[in-house]
C-alpha cells in the first residue's frame, strides 16, 4: 500500500460522498477531532501503567469513540451510511464522570491546567476537545450532522476536566487554583457542575 496518493496535490480531499476543499469547514471539523485523538495518545504515553490502569483502558476506549466521531463528521451526503456514535456512548461518558470526580475533592475556586504531567496533559485534551466541538457547532450550521457528535464532544470535555483534577490527586499533588479566584462554586459535590470546566480556564461550558 502506497502512503502517497497524489490525488490531494490540488487541495482538495474525499470524504464519504465526494470530494471538498481541504480547509473545508468539514474537514476542519473531523481534523480537529483527529487532533485531538492525537493528544489523548500523548497523554496516555506518558502515564504510569499501573496507578492509571483503569483509565488508560477508558481512554483507549475513548480513542476508538474518537475515530468513530471523525468518521460520521467525514459524511457528506446523508444516506451514504448508518452512523457510528450514538446517544449511549454520551451516557457512557456521564458515568465515567462521576466515577472519576469521586476521587477528587470539592471544587471552589477556578483553576489552572497545570500540576502533575498528566493532569496537564489532559487539560490540553480538555481545550482541544473544546475547539472540536466548537468546529462541529460551526459545521452544524451550514449542513445536516450526527447531532450525537456534538454531545459526546461536549460530555468528553468535561470528562477530560474530572480526570485531569483525579490525575493530581493519584499523582500526589493538588490543582493549581487561579489566584484571583473568589470562591465561585458551593460547596458539596455536584454544585459547580459545567461551570467549574469552563472556570479551569474560562472558556465555554
Amino acid at each position: 500500500m502506497r502512503i502517497y496518493t497524489r490525488t490531494g496535490d490540488k487541495g482538495q480531499t474525499g470524504v464519504i460522498g465526494g470530494r471538498v476543499p481541504k480547509d473545508d469547514l468539514q474537514v476542519e471539523a473531523y481534523g480537529t477531532v483527529d487532533e485531538l485523538n492525537s493528544f489523548v495518545g500523548v497523554a496516555m504515553a506518558g502515564m504510569d501503567r499501573e496507578r492509571f490502569a483503569d483509565l488508560l483502558e477508558d481512554l483507549l476506549n475513548i480513542q476508538h469513540e474518537l475515530f468513530d466521531c471523525g468518521s460520521d463528521l467525514a459524511i457528506l451526503k446523508r444516506d451514504a451510511r448508518p452512523y457510528k456514535v450514538t446517544p449511549d456512548m454520551a451516557e457512557r461518558l456521564e458515568a465515567l464522570i462521576d466515577k472519576y470526580d469521586a476521587e477528587t475533592p470539592d471544587i471552589t475556586r477556578f483553576i489552572l491546567p497545570g500540576g502533575s504531567p498528566s493532569s496537564a496533559a489532559l487539560h490540553v485534551c480538555r481545550t482541544v476537545c473544546r475547539r472540536a466541538e466548537r468546529r462541529v457547532v460551526t459545521l452544524a450550521a451550514r449542513q445536516d450532522i450526527n447531532e450525537h457528535v456534538r454531545t459526546y464532544l461536549n460530555r468528553l470535555s468535561d470528562l477530560f476536566f474530572t480526570v485531569a483534577r483525579a490525575a493530581n490527586v493519584r499523582e500526589g499533588g493538588a490543582d493549581v487554583e487561579y489566584a484571583r479566584s473568589a470562591e465561585v462554586f458551593r460547596r458539596g459535590r455536584g454544585d459547580a457542575g459545567g461551570g467549574a470546566e469552563a472556570g479551569a480556564a474560562k472558556t465555554d461550558a
